[in-house]
């Protein structure tokens, strides 16, 4: 029998490219390493704060309590485990001006599906969100792939990466339905300050959008500024805010993240969007149940002590950070970090020789010093770029030392 061969149909999301650009450019960088240098690989383009810190050895023991306890083993419902709930709530309550109740919490698998989450909860037709730049990758790579419009306002660096208020009002229309802030910024390095927030918060309320407040670095600060969760504005403005356990319990492989709805007056339950998350979760998959049933006691026994030990490291590696950065001519640091993993520097190319941009800098770096950086258009902000200080001080100055040294060795000729 003869048959006619068919085409095939299928293709790949072009879409999907998006997705992938952070991870792609980490993978081109790696594999521009030159293999036949000696030296130690070092990676200065992503923060693990795994590979610096440990988590407290009470963590581990409530993970054990949980498994050990049988009591954990079944499936979980969609919004996460009543008792670990309770205890976010509680735990978030101390620094709001009301009390979240435990059906203000929804357990995620870490913060990036708690992304993926909300984008899809809020992409309709036509509809555009606002995400800030410099940014982080997920939010604008989630928001194309569930067909929201992407539209960026603007951090200033010479004003401490504060919002332009401006931008935001600029940017925004009929169809713009929230608005993202990351505080503690990431990949920026700075922490909102109260008034600024405000500032935020009514113009968000001017504007008719909701806020998505990132704060997966939330109480990792070792500046002038304390955080200031947004939900503390929760009257002015409805307020999702993401959370997890990665960053101040050092755990980013329990992937246990957390979406709160931050809004006394019940707007989320109006509008519908409370359902569609609820709906959301019913059909994602759920983080693990012995992880969710530690929670009560990582949140109740951890000592304030362990979070300060943390916090200490971070401002020591912080410090060299900066420090050794302003011994570099071509590379400037508007702000010394106060929060986060990460900091903000920018590239002066026209100090340096062949150098294009800061893809072109990254490439070379990586292949000339083993030492990985990613560009700032991986963020959204060309001829920057985003540096983590996550990581052992002798290592950081080591990698550092090295990126002095190309850009003296790219210099240009006097």
């Amino acid at each position: 029998m003869n048959h006619k061969t068919r085409k095939w149909n299928f293709k790949g999301n072009e879409e999907q490219e998006l997705v992938i650009s952070m991870n792609s450019a980490l993978r081109m960088l790696e594999e521009n390493l030159n293999k036949e240098d000696q030296k130690p690989s070092i990676f200065l383009g992503y923060a693990d704060p795994a590979g610096i810190f440990q988590t407290d050895p009470l963590a581990a023991d409530a993970i054990a309590d949980a498994v050990r306890s049988f009591q954990f083993n079944y499936y979980p419902p969609a919004v996460g485990v009543l008792e670990a709930r309770r205890a976010i709530a509680k735990h978030l309550s101390c620094d709001l001006p009301y009390q979240l109740s435990p059906d203000d919490v929804f357990l995620t698998l870490g913060s990036i599906q708690a992304i993926e989450i909300i984008t899809s909860i809020v992409a309709q037709p036509g509809a555009n969100i606002l995400l800030p730049r410099p940014g982080y990758p997920p939010y604008e790579a989630n928001a194309v792939s569930n067909g929201l419009e992407v539209r960026q306002f603007d951090l200033i660096p010479e004003k401490g990466w504060e919002v332009d208020l401006d931008s935001v009002e600029a940017v925004a229309d009929d169809n713009t339905v929230a608005m993202v802030m990351i505080n503690p910024c990431n990949p920026c390095g700075n922490v909102f300050t109260y008034q600024h927030l405000k500032q935020v918060a009514e113009t968000a309320r001017k504007l008719g959008v909701f806020v998505i407040s990132d704060e997966a670095f939330g109480l990792v600060t070792f500046g002038s500024n304390p955080f200031v969760p947004m939900g503390v504005f929760g009257t002015i403005v409805p307020v999702l805010t993401i959370g997890t356990l990665s960053k101040r319990w050092v755990v980013p492989g329990w992937r246990l993240g957390w979406i709160v709805t931050n809004e006394p007056n019940g707007f989320f339950e109006e509008s519908g969007v409370l359902e569609s998350l609820i709906s959301c979760l019913s059909i994602s998959p759920d983080p693990a149940t012995f992880i969710q049933g530690a929670i009560p006691q990582m949140i109740e026994k951890t000592e304030e002590g362990f979070f300060s030990k943390t916090i200490e490291k971070l401002k020591e590696t912080a410090d060299i950070c900066y420090d050794r950065i302003k011994e570099i001519p071509c590379i400037t640091c508007p702000t010394k970090p106060e929060g986060s993993m990460f900091v903000m520097v920018q590239l002066n190319l026209s100090l340096l020789e062949d150098i294009d941009d800061d893809m072109d800098f990254c490439l070379k770096l990586a292949h000339e010093e083993s030492l990985i950086v990613l560009p700032g258009v991986a963020v959204g902000l060309k001829n920057w770029l985003p540096i983590t200080f996550a990581i052992e001080p002798s290592v950081l100055e080591d990698g550092l030392g090295r990126m002095k040294a190309f850009c003296h060795r790219h210099a240009k000729k006097q």
